[in-house]
């Protein structure tokens, strides 16, 4: 057997579970370190680079859980890692008001430790899709998966933001403590006995991990592409860290409202994916390459626009302006994926993994890189400028950048095919 639309979508809880627990990490603790605590910008930058760079790992977690099998364990043991360095992420961040340095401490340890669970968690429950879903519902089985993904992301920020107002170390605590608990149970309750019920036996690497890595390198698409996802996640993830200092800092945001912010952003990330996988995969309009550079220039022009309402200050109408930037940054990151299963298959027979690893550990890079560079050039411009102005020029750059993707773009990936044919795409019920 393979897995039935059904188990798909109880593996889709394991990966909204992995966002519910990221999210508050990525932008509540930040936010709380940057406005409440009034610490530099690139302290919280620095700690989710460091959880990002310890996912480079990504493709020897794949590796491992390919020859080893028994994948469950794998996903479950992650979960386990990443929910205790979600909580004491938290811990950190309450112990840093009093005592900077051993708060510090407690927070190295645990974003290191949120990068370990989700690179093992994460990457073996990929590991466990790709193998045990019959081909022709790979396509729809990754999108349904990342958008449960989006979907507990965005559900959580905004209901954890509700709760922590007025913010108190004690609801902070109280709040993370439910998500991380209610994570792992349901990661568990959601793998319980559904790998021994499917066909999932790994057909084994041909080549050892490091030979396969440089085969793969030495192919132009597969190096081109690598550069292009480095690009264009880098411009994704550089508003990550700053953005809700900027709701904070100018506009007045309290922590609960700019949690609920972040939740919003991704609720229009949701709203995006969705309308490309329906326009796109499911009605064949458009080609993955258009998907992609309309991603792009829309993001572009979003960014731009909330730079402009910095100048405006509190009542500027934010919130419209951050949904459609998820709005768009989800059609692009859609139609990114779509790219990279299409791609995954063309080249030397029997690498499809390798390639797709390549790519995360570029996307992982990308993520830490285009985070801390957000963060460290906000706190240097604000050392010559007002905030808002400060935040702008960041955010304005950030909006070059996802120009420049859209250019790589049309270069590097190929035209003239509907999204549903270069994916091989089927929708749920066929």
């Amino acid at each position: 057997m393979t897995l039935s639309w059904l188990q798909i979508m109880r593996l889709g809880l394991v990966q909204m579970a992995l966002g519910a627990i990221v999210v508050l990490t990525t932008s509540t603790l930040n936010r709380l370190m940057v406005v409440e605590l009034a610490l530099p910008a690139v302290l919280p930058g620095a700690l989710v680079a460091l959880h990002y760079g310890i996912q480079i790992t990504r493709p020897q977690w794949g590796y491992r859980s390919d020859t080893g099998g028994k994948r469950t364990r794998w996903i479950i043991g992650g979960m386990a890692i990443l929910a205790l360095g979600g909580l004491s992420a938290a811990w950190g961040v309450v112990v840093m008001a009093d005592q900077p340095m051993l708060g510090l401490i407690i927070s190295v340890l645990a974003y290191a430790a949120i990068g370990m669970g989700v690179g093992a968690s994460g990457t073996s429950l990929l590991a466990l899709l790709a193998t045990a879903t019959a081909p022709r519902r790979r396509p729809a089985a990754a999108t349904i998966t990342w958008l449960m993904m989006i979907f507990g992301i965005a559900m959580t920020a905004g209901v954890s933001g509700q709760f922590i107002d007025p913010y108190t170390p004690a609801r902070l605590m109280a709040v993370v403590a439910v998500v991380t608990s209610g994570a792992l149970a349901l990661t568990c309750l959601a793998v319980w006995k559904l790998e021994a019920r499917v066909v999932a036996q790994p057909e084994g690497p041909s080549a050892p991990f490091l030979q396969g890595l440089r085969e793969i390198w030495a192919e132009p698409k597969a190096r081109m592409f690598t550069l292009f996802v480095f690009l264009s996640m880098t411009a994704y993830f550089m508003q990550e860290l700053i953005l809700e200092p900027y709701a904070g800092l100018v506009f007045g945001f309290t922590p609960g409202q700019s949690t609920t912010l972040s939740g919003a952003q991704n609720g229009g990330v949701f709203l995006g994916m969705v309308v490309v996988g329906v326009a796109g995969t499911a009605l064949g309009l458009l080609t993955l390459r258009a998907w992609v550079i309309i991603g792009c220039i829309g993001s572009a022009g979003a960014l731009i626009g909330i730079s402009a309402l910095g100048h405006i200050g509190p009542g500027a109408p934010l919130l419209p302006a951050v949904v459609g930037l998820g709005f768009f940054n989800g059609m692009f990151a859609v139609a990114a994926i779509g790219s990279m299963m299409a791609l995954a298959g063309e080249g030397r027979h029997a690498r499809e993994g390798t390639r797709m690893g390549l790519w995360g550990a570029a996307q992982a890079i990308a993520a830490g890189f285009g985070g801390l560079a957000g963060a460290g050039l906000a706190d240097l411009a604000r050392l010559v400028t007002n905030d808002a102005s400060a935040f702008g020029a960041v955010f304005t750059f950030e909006a070059l950048l996802y120009l420049a993707a859209a250019l790589m773009a049309l270069r590097v990936m190929e035209g003239g095919v509907s999204m549903s044919r270069q994916t091989g795409a089927t929708v749920p019920g066929e």
